[in-house]
């Protein structure tokens, strides 16, 4: 397997910057975005053969969801700047309307087509098979290494690393609370609201509470799950129950904005996911991390224009400008922006390490050894060590770019396991 490559910002400086005049139809379920008839070149810009690649994207919802807005707002920055032409395809479940969806962009003459959902992996895999000549790239899968198609890839960041950074900032925040006399140190426990009990969703809360805890010793957490990666009535009850079980701090990996509203009428500080809220909940917003999926964008763009390889597994990174942070908000605490600065600094030196063992300990035990999932081919066992040199090498590292943390660490309790 490839592994991490990084993404130059010349890849967005060498295109052309083209003007793109989105139309879409009443339902919502398909954009086109149309190339206008002349284009204005950067300056000092050499014209390359990307503006002869079209892209096709398919979205699970639209954007109202913040995870399929931080693609399409991705999608539409990588696009213009390579002056492409490309095709929005929004609402498309994980289901045989993907395979469908794909087929109608390649039919259209895409020469790339991403999906952005994990269950759209199998639909994508059935429809690169049958369009050998078109590049099918999918964020969140984990099938490409094993597949072994030439032209299906899958793709994901560090976002661990991100989220850990997120951490600190909510453990600053408890910290500030017991300065304050707002709680006390028994009392600095976060609630999570998650989508599925999925390793993605695992290793994110998880990293974030490494990082919570990295400031803030006394943390911890507890997590409900709400069997949708999009269900706003279902995502704000989840942080009701988390706040009514006295968590005093809230974060989330679903995208709506039903738990970052719940905390804003409960006046609980919250770290959000894919974007700021700050305009909606300017009183409790602390900060988001998210995935910048532009220079992932600009790589595929840039590879099919050159007659490159696109990687089987590419990994975007806090370097590679793929694992971003917004703005603190108001609510954050005094000293967060240097805490979150020292610890990426030291992240991108390779001396803190998210999953560390000595940090944390499963059953009460420190892990030593972990044999990973990190195949999806039917004979496969898991006998992959990823225990290596003190910590455990989440995706990224070298196996696949989908993340495969599983662990149940303690310090954290579920409180349902349904999903």
């Amino acid at each position: 397997m490839k592994k991490i490559k990084k993404v130059l910002s010349a890849v967005l400086a060498a295109t052309m910057v083209m003007s793109l005049v989105a139309c879409s139809n009443e339902t919502g379920t398909e954009k086109e975005a149309e190339t206008a008839s002349e284009a204005t070149e950067t300056e000092g810009a050499e014209q390359t053969a990307a503006s002869d690649v079209k892209v096709g994207f398919i979205f699970l919802h639209d954007e109202n969801s913040t995870y399929d807005l931080n693609f399409i707002n991705g999608a539409t920055e990588a696009c213009k700047a390579a002056g492409v032409e490309y095709m929005f395809k929004t609402n498309i479940p994980e289901g045989q309307e993907c395979y469908e969806a794909a087929c109608e962009l390649a039919d259209a003459g895409c020469d790339i087509v991403f999906a952005d959902s994990f269950g759209h992996e199998d639909y994508m895999i059935e429809a690169a098979k049958e369009y050998p000549e078109v590049q099918f790239c999918h964020a969140t899968g984990t099938k490409a290494h094993t597949e072994n198609l030439s032209n299906y890839h899958n793709a994901f960041a560090t976002i661990y690393e991100g989220r850990y950074l997120a951490g600190i900032a909510a453990g600053m925040k408890l910290n500030e609370m017991i300065a304050n006399g707002e709680i006390t140190e028994d009392q600095t426990k976060i609630g999570y609201v998650g989508a599925y009990t999925y390793a993605e969703v695992i290793s994110g809360y998880t990293s974030f509470f490494l990082g919570a805890r990295s400031v803030c010793p006394s943390a911890t957490m507890e997590v409900t799950f709400t069997g949708s990666w999009y269900d706003e009535t279902a995502e704000k009850e989840g942080a009701n129950k988390l706040i009514e079980d006295g968590c005093v701090l809230l974060s989330q990996h679903a995208d709506s904005m039903g738990a970052p509203t719940a905390c804003e009428k409960a006046g609980v500080p919250d770290v959000s996911y894919n974007g700021s809220t700050a305009s909606a909940c300017p009183n409790t917003f602390i900060v988001s991390s998210r995935i910048d999926w532009a220079p992932y964008f600009a790589y595929i763009i840039d590879s099919v224009a050159n007659g490159k390889a696109i990687d089987t597994d590419w990994v975007g990174t806090l370097e590679t400008g793929s694992v971003v942070l917004t703005d603190l908000g108001d609510a954050a605490a005094e000293g967060t922006a240097d805490a979150i600065a020292e610890a990426e600094k030291a992240m991108n030196a390779g001396t803190l390490h998210v999953f560390d063992t000595t940090t944390f300990t499963v059953n009460g035990e420190t892990l030593t050894s972990y044999m990973a999932d990190v195949d999806t081919d039917a004979d496969y066992t898991a006998d992959t060590e990823v225990i290596t040199d003190g910590y455990f090498a989440e995706s990224g590292s070298e196996f696949r770019s989908a993340p495969y943390f599983d662990l149940q660490i303690d310090g954290i309790s579920l409180l349902d396991t349904a999903y």
